[in-house]
């Protein structure tokens, strides 16, 4: 499998002294809507995972560490939404946020190649770990960053007790073979669910958890392929009796996908895994529902959704580093390293 090179203009023109803003107009930010820490957590993630990072994405790096240390409180919660003038306009909480700064700060302390962003990452991981959330997502999110964590330091007691606390919330198995999904519907990024019964599998050694989350991820592929192709969850969810395909189509759907099968792809040896990701990447290089390109494969930029009759031409912080990611996951298991 071989693809695109993630490329980071487009990202790196989101991005002024302070965060990378959230919206775009086109391939304008919009600075009215200011910055978010589930975008720089995703920007940590993406800068930190990137072989050989040149200086421009070592430094959003190091521009997502310091706003992930600002969005934090000292009980390890975080904030969420900053202005444009640096002022934050919500209250620390654990939604998704902090679920998916957890996992940034854990990938970052795992894969970084900068020493001071894997020690500033650990420092921070440990203080937003003294805390738990209620939800679902954000447990997944986080419980993906401690197996990050632990397979570098083995030892490492705050992510060790975070991820088996997150295997102590999870849900029977579904009884309905036919639905097996722990959720009555799919939501949204929902492969993080999978992924993280994988790698907290992996991590704490537990055969059975690994095999629960490798069967979730291969019905939620089947389900969502279609014709050969990627056809995700719409933002309106799907039930066990909605037919596809649905719109409008999200690129953080793809490239979860894309996270949850680089993963299993790391644990077991199944071909379904790298065809999941070949149809992620081919998803933004248009082979979808509508045969159009969801990211300008010169800049970087990804598009912010699928339209059942057109793209939506916005190219905001989320999309993008969708896109990145993807292609980032789909190069790891090239057979020809680019």
């Amino acid at each position: 499998m071989s693809g695109p090179l993630p490329v980071f203009t487009h990202l790196l023109h989101l991005t002024d002294h302070r965060a990378t803003f959230e919206h775009a107009l086109l391939t304008e930010p919009r600075r009215e809507h200011g910055y978010c820490v589930d975008d720089m957590a995703r920007v940590l993630i993406v800068a930190t995972r990137e072989p050989g990072a040149a200086g421009p994405v070592n430094g959003l790096a190091g521009k997502a560490l310091t706003f992930l240390n600002d969005a934090q409180s000292y009980d390890g919660r975080c904030r969420n939404r900053m202005d444009s003038a640096g002022r934050w306009q919500d209250l620390p909480s654990t939604e998704d946020h902090w679920g998916r700064m957890v996992w940034a700060l854990g990938t970052a302390a795992a894969h970084s190649e900068v020493g001071l962003v894997r020690r500033l990452a650990t420092v921070q991981f440990e203080r937003a770990a003294q805390t738990r959330s209620p939800h679902p997502r954000a447990r997944a999110f986080a419980a993906i960053g401690a197996a990050e964590l632990l397979s570098v330091a083995p030892g490492h007691t705050a992510a060790r007790e975070l991820l088996t606390g997150y295997v102590a919330t999870l849900p029977d198995t579904a009884p309905d073979p036919e639905w097996p999904w722990p959720e009555p519907r799919l939501e949204y990024a929902n492969a993080v669910l999978a992924e993280a019964m994988i790698a907290a599998g992996v991590a704490l050694d537990d055969a059975a958890l690994l095999d629960r989350g490798l069967d979730l991820l291969d019905w939620l592929l089947d389900l969502e392929t279609r014709d050969g192709h990627l056809s995700p969850t719409p933002v309106t969810g799907r039930g066990p009796s909605d037919l596809g395909p649905g719109f409008d189509q999200q690129p953080i759907e793809v490239a979860s996908l894309a996270d949850a099968c680089a993963r299993a792809a790391a644990a077991d040896a199944r071909p379904a895994w790298l065809e999941g990701l070949r149809m992620a990447a081919g998803w933004f290089g248009g082979d979808n529902d509508l045969g159009l390109p969801m990211w300008d494969s010169g800049t970087g930029g990804g598009y912010d959704g699928l339209h059942a009759d057109r793209v939506n031409l916005n190219q905001g912080a989320e999309s993008t580093l969708a896109a990145l990611s993807t292609m980032q996951q789909a190069r790891r298991y090239s057979p020809v390293r680019q």
